[in-house]
């Protein structure tokens, strides 16, 4: 299939994307073009992605499938994880004129297309939906979900650089930090993006993951909701975040302490997504 081929590229072009960054934290935050070239790759595995994942929709439906979408499987919706993530980068990137943040979220998008493309489990055919995936919430709720998924990866990515640079500066006792880790954004702007991707990714997450999730599950089974594996985990997730913004807004917490946070909550959204679907058997196994 021409997609397949797509995205198999689309996984060197964001490894190329994720060295390119880190190459610039390491030897050449201010060299322009070597940025320069770093945001076109990764514009460009964003838009190797986009056109694969298309294809794969167009090829479903000469297949004869009829409704398809082209995120119901773990593979897909890898592949559509690390698009999200990519995506979510260069709206920052563009915001925030700083591509040292590229080093530690392009990394993930790389990972995740990798793990989709070469991890032997995953079977990578087309195949029609099950009865229970053919419902137009189906794209809602994975498209908003997966959307806040890739946000709280973001959050994560950050939060890790967060801390190193905190280490780095308790230990050198200048303020911007020493070495590599002067290129990085200042702790406070760093915070900022910590605290801005968690709300988004929590709103998107609500939406998607909770409301529009419910709404489906009432459509394919009868019930809004039942403590499925799944649903139980989305929602210790979706606390986790909430307790973080909570303690933002009602105790002031910000730096290490909401770094941190970020760190728990994506662990915990790691096992939502990935987790439960093997170890805990349930409604959503066959995601």
């Amino acid at each position: 299939m021409e997609s397949a081929q797509l995205l198999n590229l689309t996984t060197f072009a964001y490894l190329a994307s994720a060295i390119l960054y880190v190459a610039i934290l390491i030897f050449g935050a201010k060299n322009r073009t070597m940025g320069l070239i770093a945001t076109l790759v990764t514009m460009g595995a964003l838009l190797l992605s986009t056109m694969g994942i298309l294809l794969r929709w167009n090829e479903a439906f000469k297949l004869g499938f009829g409704y398809y979408a082209p995120f119901s499987n773990m593979y897909e919706s890898l592949v559509f994880f690390a698009w999200c993530i990519a995506l979510g980068y260069l709206v920052l990137e563009y915001v925030y004129k700083n591509q040292t943040l590229g080093a530690f979220a392009m990394p993930f998008a790389f990972v995740a297309q990798a793990f989709a493309e070469y991890w032997p489990q995953w079977n990578q055919d087309l195949r029609p939906l099950l009865p229970a995936l053919q419902s137009n919430w189906l794209i809602a709720h994975v498209i908003a979900s997966f959307i806040g998924y890739a946000a709280f990866a973001i959050a994560f990515g950050m939060a890790v650089m967060y801390l190193t640079k905190a280490r780095n500066v308790d230990r050198s006792g200048n303020p911007d930090g020493t070495g590599l880790f002067a290129a990085l954004p200042p702790l406070k702007v760093i915070d900022d993006v910590i605290y801005k991707t968690i709300f988004f990714g929590f709103v998107l997450f609500t939406v998607g993951g909770l409301i529009f999730g419910a709404i489906w599950a009432n459509s394919a089974w009868g019930t809004y909701w039942s403590w499925d594996p799944k649903e139980t985990w989305s929602l210790i997730t979706w606390f986790v975040y909430a307790a973080t913004l909570h303690v933002r807004y009602t105790r002031g917490w910000s730096g290490k302490k909401i770094a941190w946070l970020a760190v728990l909550g994506f662990c915990s959204t790691v096992f939502t997504y990935y987790g439960v679907n093997f170890l805990l058997a349930g409604l959503h196994s066959y995601g």
